[in-house]
């Protein structure tokens, strides 16, 4: 029987329990957390877009559903976590520091001129909203992503996977 799953072919034909413990043995000490995103298939994109960086975990603070379709099925491989209050999650975050991806922010500086520490989590928020300034006001360091266009972002899962591009071509490449 074929295996139609969306997995590289080292991961052919393994249950899903062990292609996590696999996976398990190489991520990434990257972290990604949401707050409170609206679309629900932004933050199945950004889980997918996670999986691929083998990033160690996904926090979600605030709603908790979303659309698992986005993520297609790579949510098996990886750890996610929701934390109900931004409290909950600063706990879970002592010795990282906190990045906020935002671009509509007077200390925003360029994406590109971020050097990355190796326990990193990003944070992203809402396409409309942003992070809550609740959250701003505990990230260490806030990054925007240059737009050369005319619109002044990207959607956030793209920028996600920009930003999560940039730590890994820092870290492991």
């Amino acid at each position: 029987m074929e295996d139609t799953r969306n997995l590289i072919d080292e991961y052919k034909g393994l249950k899903n329990e062990q292609v996590f413990d696999e996976l398990e043995k190489k991520r990434l000490p990257l972290e990604i957390a949401i707050e409170n995103v609206e679309h629900d298939f932004n933050i199945g994109s950004i889980v997918r877009t996670a999986n691929s960086f083998n990033v160690k975990k996904v926090h979600i603070i605030g709603r908790k559903k979303y659309n698992r379709r986005g993520a297609m099925c790579t949510d098996k491989y990886l750890e996610i976590v929701h934390h109900s209050t931004i409290q909950d999650f600063l706990k879970s975050q002592e010795g990282r520091e906190l990045v906020a991806i935002e671009n509509n922010i007077d200390r925003a500086k360029p994406l590109h001129s971020k050097r990355f520490q190796p326990e990193t989590t990003l944070i992203f928020g809402s396409e409309g909203s942003g992070i809550s300034d609740e959250l701003l006001e505990k990230a260490e360091d806030v990054r925007f992503i240059e737009s050369f266009g005319s619109t002044r972002s990207v959607n956030v899962g793209v920028a996600a996977g920009i930003a999560m591009y940039e730590f890994a071509r820092q870290i492991i490449l």
